[in-house]
Order: structure tokens, then C-alpha cells, then sequence
């Protein structure tokens, strides 16, 4: 019998037994997107102020008593087009509950940010923070590192929560559930 033909032979034995291997999770496990902050470890978020998209002044501390889904993005950012219909909606949605979904335009333009709002007919306001200056004001661990980014505020101005991936309506309502009902 050649190698050729043995290797043959062992391969359907080994997957045999593999199979019968108890199964084990793998050492790198994927992390969740959803980084929930305890209340006793909360962070005040900077009051964030500047001019929305719509050249209207925008602060975060006026949004103070609702549960603010602070969502950092760029007209450039394909997930970010797919993000801003779903958080349109869960603004309509949830509004009336509490709820303010606030945008973080990091375009270097303005009129690109505009756009990206005019096209995709968003409902909530939209701070222009070009090259992410104001966000540098964020505490330590919270800067983000890749776009979309979402942060949840808690009523009383905290940081609360950090999604990592774009966002659906169903994950918003999911997040601020708890945060409405502290």
C-alpha cells in the first residue's frame, strides 16, 4: 500500500473521530458588540455643543432626563448608510418614551453631512464635529476607534452603555429599556 492510498484510508478515520470529540467553545469566542456600564461605574459624558447639521445650536446637556442614543458617523461610512433609516425610526418610535437620538457628523464638510441627512431623511439632529474635536472630550475608553459608534446616555448625563457595530430599531429598544426604567 503507497502513502497515497494510507493517507486516503486515514483521513475518513479521522474525521470519525473528530466527530466524537466533545465539542469545546474556541479560545476566541466573538465579543459582544454591547458594552453595558453599571451605574455606580458611570461617566459623565462632556456636554458636546457646536451647530447641527441644520445650523441650529445643539447641546447634549439640553437633552438632560432622557435617555440619549449619542450616534457617531461619517457620509463616507457604508454601515453608517445602513444604520440612519433604523435610527430614524426608533426615534419615532421611542421619542414620545424618552428616548433622543442625537448624531455626530465627523465629516471634515459640512454640506457631505448635509446630504447624508437630506438623502436619508433623518429625523433627529446631527452635531457637525468634523475631525471628531469635541468627541476628544469623552472620557478615557469611550474615543471611538472605527464608525458607526453609539453611545447610550442615561437620564442624569451618563455614559450607560457602548455599541460597537451598526445599529437596528430592535437594538435600540433593547438598550434603552433598563435605562428608561431607572
Amino acid at each position: 500500500m503507497t502513502g497515497h492510498r494510507r493517507l486516503l484510508l486515514l483521513v475518513p478515520l479521522l474525521v470519525l473521530v473528530a466527530a466524537c470529540a466533545p465539542v469545546r467553545e474556541a479560545a476566541s469566542s466573538p465579543v459582544s458588540p454591547l458594552t453595558r456600564i453599571p451605574v455606580a461605574d458611570r461617566k459623565a459624558a462632556p456636554d458636546l455643543t457646536g451647530s447641527s447639521l441644520d445650523g441650529k445650536a445643539v447641546r447634549l446637556a439640553d437633552y438632560r432626563g432622557k435617555v440619549v442614543v449619542l450616534n457617531v458617523w461619517a457620509s463616507w461610512c457604508g454601515p453608517c448608510r445602513a444604520e440612519a433609516p433604523e435610527l430614524s425610526r426608533a426615534q419615532q418610535a421611542l421619542g414620545a418614551k424618552g428616548v433622543q437620538v442625537l448624531g455626530v457628523d465627523t465629516d471634515a464638510r459640512q454640506d457631505k453631512g448635509r446630504a447624508f441627512q437630506d438623502e436619508h431623511d433623518l429625523v433627529y439632529p446631527s452635531l457637525h464635529d468634523p475631525g471628531s474635536r469635541k468627541l476628544v472630550r469623552l472620557p478615557k475608553g469611550y474615543m471611538p476607534q472605527a464608525l458607526p459608534y453609539t453611545l447610550f446616555v442615561d437620564r442624569h448625563g451618563k455614559i450607560a452603555a457602548k455599541y460597537l457595530v451598526p445599529l437596528t430599531e430592535a437594538d435600540v429598544r433593547t438598550i434603552t429599556r433598563p435605562l428608561l426604567a431607572e
